[in-house]
């Protein structure tokens, strides 16, 4: 399906708040901007792919290996890593509604408008001028940009700025009891420096020849001016990162395999290959020689999901450099030392919650015997990450059929993720798993009490059809592996 709008990205927000998916949190309290919690369900989504990205990870490369390391960690970290001094965004404020933009935001906003005005080659012009002065660092020039286009302010509708500067995303905290700077430490804003400082504790422990790889997933935090589009930009999210490490001088070729390899994941959870481009950078990283992001297209277009980079030998020369602690390898291969290179790949767990979320809903018009016509929401989530696979439902509460059907639930969730119950009529029970995006559902009927079958429903196409319980949980497994 199409989603182009705003109307639409109120939908999913809608939906997914409504089936247990995603609550803004601390709703009582009217919440906290660009911070969310993950209901039954999202929670359940969200550790699906946590899980399916994992197992791709560490189970299917035999030198990929994880690790879960710390959100604190020991302040000079965030020196060697360049993130005191680089980790910034250029922002505006507008003088007269007080509100405080990033300045790459704001400049595409307003692209954003050309082109619903059909102005394509105006966008493209303003976004390609932004780039360049973003790559020099040219702040004059960006605001110059903005006062030429006329860009004004959403809220006050004013184009009274001040001048553009940069801003660390960092969030600081204190270490122990005493307030002063001598304790203050930082939340991490990525997971990357975990495993980099972790390099020879994992080599070592792990027997790990080069190249090999290191996974990690979990929480980091970015204190965002303008986080916006739901769970898209926030403040604390969850990252999968995987370093992999590399002979100087065979980036370019690792590079390039990892741009396949993760698109290629992307791919297998059945979303089709337009919904994906590559956007290669243009202003590098401080640490980074190329760099690429996959992005796919959102509701509000294509944004990134996934980024690779090749991040040279910069973080672990650093680390060596600022602890005065060797982190060189020893190639018994070439008979030497040397720091590796690294390939990362970095992707956004809320970014896919998102993305699945956002691929999968559809409001499917039906038409019934009568030639009048019903609608049905449906989560078209793929079946092996869906938050429940099987949803168990006696036709009846009584004649021996619930019985029956605690048998299955009984013997079906020791396999996989199951819902059981007996509430409503059947035709409003299957509306609500469609709703959360079961993709199977079982009946237990009268007959089914003298000839030990069930309906098999299917989620995507309605069609139903009678199989033995017997054989229940192996069909099942059929349909979720990947």
């Amino acid at each position: 399906m199409s989603m182009t709008d705003d109307n639409q990205l109120q939908k999913i927000i809608a939906h997914a708040k409504e089936y247990g998916f995603i609550f803004q949190s601390s709703e009582i309290y009217d919440g906290l901007s660009a911070v969310y919690d993950y209901g039954p369900y999202g929670s359940e989504l969200k550790k699906n792919i946590r899980d399916y990205w994992w197992k791709s990870m560490t189970q299917m490369h035999n030198n990929i290996v994880g690790i879960d390391a710390a959100i604190f960690m020991q302040p000079t970290t965030w020196k060697a890593s360049g993130h005191l001094a680089n980790f910034s965004d250029p922002l505006i404020d507008n003088k007269d509604s007080k509100k405080r933009y990033r300045v790459d935001h704001l400049i595409e906003q307003f692209a954003e408008k050309l082109e619903k005005n059909n102005e394509h080659e105006e966008a493209r012009t303003l976004l390609h001028e932004m780039e360049e002065l973003l790559k020099q660092d040219d702040f004059d020039g960006l605001k110059t940009l903005i006062e030429k286009n006329k860009i004004t302010c959403p809220i006050s509708g004013t184009a009274n700025w001040t001048p553009i500067r940069q801003f660390n995303l960092m969030f600081s905290t204190q270490l122990g009891s005493v307030s002063d700077e001598a304790n203050e430490i930082y939340l991490r804003p990525e997971t990357a420096q975990g495993i980099f400082v972790n390099f020879l504790n994992v080599q070592k422990s792990a027997r790990m020849k080069i190249p090999f790889g290191i996974a990690q997933t979990g929480k980091a935090f970015r204190n965002e001016i303008v986080a916006r589009q739901f769970i898209f930009r926030m403040r604390e999210f969850e990252q999968m990162e995987m370093q992999f490490f590399i002979q100087p001088g065979t980036q370019k070729e690792w590079y390039e395999y990892w741009k396949k390899e993760r698109l290629q994941w992307h791919l297998s959870l059945g979303i089709e290959a337009t919904k994906y481009r590559f956007h290669d950078h243009v202003k590098l990283a401080h640490y980074a020689d190329a760099a690429v992001d996959i992005e796919y297209d959102f509701p509000f277009g294509f944004k990134e999901v996934e980024g690779i980079h090749s991040r040279t030998d910069f973080d672990l020369s650093n680390h060596q450099k600022f602890s005065n602690k060797k982190l060189t390898y020893f190639d018994p291969e070439l008979n030497k030392h040397y720091i590796p290179y690294v390939i990362e790949t970095s992707i956004g767990l809320d970014r896919m919650c998102l993305l699945i979320l956002s691929h999968s809903y559809e409001e499917e018009i039906l038409k019934k015997e009568d030639d009048s016509v019903d609608t049905r929401t449906v989560m078209h989530i793929p079946p092996f990450i869906a938050p429940i696979k099987l949803a168990i439902l006696p036709l009846t509460k009584k004649d021996g059929l619930p019985e029956i059907a605690r048998d299955i639930f009984d013997t079906c969730k020791q396999e996989f993720r199951c819902f059981y119950e007996e509430k409503d009529t059947i035709g409003k029970r299957y509306r609500r798993q469609d709703a959360i995006g079961t993709p199977f559902c079982i009946t237990i009927d009268h007959q089914s009490k003298e000839d030990q079958m069930v309906t098999l429903r299917y989620r995507d196409s309605m069609k139903q059809e009678r199989i033995p319980i017997s054989s229940i949980t192996q069909i099942i497994q059929n349909y979720l592996r990947v």
